[in-house]
């Protein structure tokens, strides 16, 4: 499945049914009173969380929605029937912006989350709500109203546990084929990956959770080199981040792990204090002087490195074990630190 993560539609609430100007008609009755009722209210629209979707490519297909108007009152003091609201799926992490003022309206991330975006207009006064001791046959009734209607713009971003991120054929795209059902596209050339992909990893204890292969950074991706701002804005929500360095390379793996950290900082999001896995990838294949100036550099800054091998699953199970417990600790501490309801 293609990965879609921005998408702009136009959204139209219903508009109030009409109130209705009405007389009682009935025999015996020489003075018949108003009897017009209220039209209907118009549906408002909203975004539901729906943690079942995973891309906005529905909104691809269609770019307008609008909503039932109310229906208009009728005599006999019959009020009409308001509209059925619409309700919008998203998948979680979807940011609702106003196109016009660029404002946020919601940022959905929990399943279930309902969010009201787009209110329908009151339906209008039928002619019995307007008499009065004075005027006992008003003569007329209120239109109903128009519902709102504005441009949103949808944003994605991805809600998974683990981000993986390195340069290029990092061997990003042939781990997460290896540790989980994912299927991404692996070829041996810059951005094979331009849209994320998603897998759950069971970590062989009863547990799982959820890892983003993402699309490779380059220098001065903050700016938007390459895939930079679509990169980055993925990554923000990702709670641990498992940085890959291909050790077969003949690139100074220390000088590939600091352009990265400092794209991170660059990006000024907060990603450079976000919780860092270090892994060397392709170690079958290594560089040898370069992988032991990396891990003299590693023990230096105090940082933890994993070497592995996608291909040979080397390294990949102690990985995954590792991953497992930071990613249960973090839950625990998310958990602990959310306001009581």
């Amino acid at each position: 499945m293609k990965f879609i993560d921005t998408a702009t539609i136009k959204l139209k609430a219903g508009k109030g049914g009409d109130g209705c100007i009405s007389f009682r008609r009935e025999k015996y009755v020489p003075k018949g009173g108003p009897n017009g009722g209220n039209g209907g209210n118009g549906a408002n629209i909203y975004f539901i969380g729906d943690k079942a979707r995973h891309t906005l490519m529905d909104f691809r297909y269609k770019s307008i929605y609008k909503a039932e108007d109310g229906e208009k009152g009728k005599g006999s003091d019959m009020h009409g029937k308001a509209g059925d609201d619409l309700i919008l799926p998203v998948p979680l992490g979807t940011i609702i912006k106003n196109k016009e003022t660029g404002d946020i309206i919601a940022d959905i991330i929990h399943h279930d989350e309902k969010i009201l975006v787009a209110r329908g207009g009151r339906g209008g006064r039928g002619n019995m709500c307007f008499a009065t001791p004075e005027q006992r046959a008003p003569r007329y009734a209120e239109d109903g109203k128009d519902g709102e209607e504005l441009e949103v713009e949808l944003e994605l971003k991805l809600l998974a546990d683990v981000g993986i991120i390195g340069f290029p054929n990092a061997g990003k795209s042939t781990f997460i084929s290896v540790v989980s059902a994912a299927k991404p596209k692996i070829a041996d050339y810059p951005f094979t990956t331009l849209t994320p992909n998603l897998g759950v990893v069971k970590d062989g204890h009863g547990g799982s959770f959820v890892i983003a292969d993402m699309p490779g950074l380059i220098e001065d991706a903050h700016t938007g080199s390459g895939l930079g701002h679509q990169f980055l804005r993925h990554i923000e929500r990702t709670s641990i981040l498992l940085h890959f360095i291909d050790s077969s390379s003949e690139e100074s793996m220390i000088k590939r792990y600091e352009t990265i950290r400092k794209e991170l900082t660059l990006y000024n999001s907060g990603l450079e204090n976000r919780m860092e896995i270090v892994t060397a990838t392709k170690i079958d294949s290594c560089n040898e002087e370069n992988l032991k100036e990396f891990e003299e550099y590693v023990i230096k800054n105090n940082l933890t490195l994993f070497k592995i091998s996608s291909i040979s699953h080397n390294g990949t199970s102690e990985l995954i074990d590792y991953i497992a417990q930071k990613v249960k600790e973090y839950r625990a501490e998310y958990e602990e630190n959310q306001p009581d309801t």
